[in-house]
């Protein structure tokens, strides 16, 4: 049987003012594993078009470096793109070390004894690939969403004291807590159509039985039409805009939209995100 596909649709703009030239890096949708239909990127300071080369990480994730002269600059990015749910995304041997080490804002090994306390029981045996959802679901019941509660150097540990944070906090305890129970995770920034209100969105991809599945313990937006931007070990490898030199964000805008319906998620079954 094919795979289901979901035609998506992604438009960022941003206008940000620089006092003095600064260099920027911007992430944006990641091509591995879908087929894109169009895509157009355009940087424009106060004296037109602005030169951007495409980078590749170690891993895959599809950078843009460019210039931000001085004055006032916009970045318009448009991609359309189907993708398509399926079984073949494999744990790599690197991966599998790298992603269950702890990391800047998921320090794994600070939270082994609350790992175990509450699914040490599950840690093996064939009820390990229940995991990443079970966590997930944990801290979706016992953590609150509210937008602008965490600071941006809070990390896991931060959020399982305060019990409330956004995305990104949702995203940094799930993956913090599966490492410290020895199962592969790490983040996913992604468009995600269904987000209201609309922005970035951060979810996690685990691999307890050697293969990637996407869980969101935020359960905001189905997870079968999400866009992969960029994955990593947390967000620190995954910010959508680096700057090197003083850049004033003025303006954000993110839209994802898929055709057609929305694809419904109970949030029950695991799903490849592409």
């Amino acid at each position: 049987m094919p795979s289901p596909t979901t035609s998506v649709r992604a438009h960022l703009r941003l206008r940000a003012d620089a006092p003095a030239a600064a260099s920027a890096l911007v992430a944006l949708a990641d091509r591995h594993g879908v087929e894109l239909l169009s895509e157009t990127l355009t940087v424009t300071g106060p004296d037109g078009p602005v030169e951007v080369r495409e980078l590749r990480s170690g891993d895959g994730t599809r950078l843009h470096e460019f210039t931000v002269p001085a004055g006032a600059s916009t970045l318009e990015y448009e991609a359309q793109v189907r993708t398509s749910t399926g079984p073949d995304a494999t744990l790599g041997a690197r991966e599998r070390w790298e992603f269950t080490r702890p990391s800047r804002y998921c320090p794994s090994d600070r939270l082994i004894t609350f790992a175990a306390a509450e699914f040490g029981r599950l840690d093996a045996g064939p009820r390990r690939e229940l995991l990443p959802d079970l966590v997930a679901r944990w801290v979706f019941d016992h953590l609150a969403y509210v937008s602008g509660s965490s600071l941006p150097t809070d990390g896991a540990l931060e959020t399982l004291l305060a019990r409330q944070g956004v995305c990104r906090d949702f995203t940094h305890l799930v993956v913090a807590v599966l490492r410290a129970l020895d199962v592969p995770a790490r983040l996913c920034s992604v468009y995600a159509p269904g987000l209201s209100p609309m922005d970035f969105h951060a979810v996690v991809e685990a691999a307890p039985d050697g293969r990637w599945q996407v869980v969101d313990a935020t359960r905001l937006a189905p997870r079968e039409s999400l866009l992969r931007i960029a994955s990593g070990r947390d967000a620190a490898d995954t910010a959508f805009l680096t700057t090197a030199g003083q850049v004033d964000l003025q303006e954000l805008s993110v839209v994802a939209v898929v055709e057609g319906d929305l694809p419904l998620d109970d949030h029950a079954h695991p799903v490849v995100l592409r």
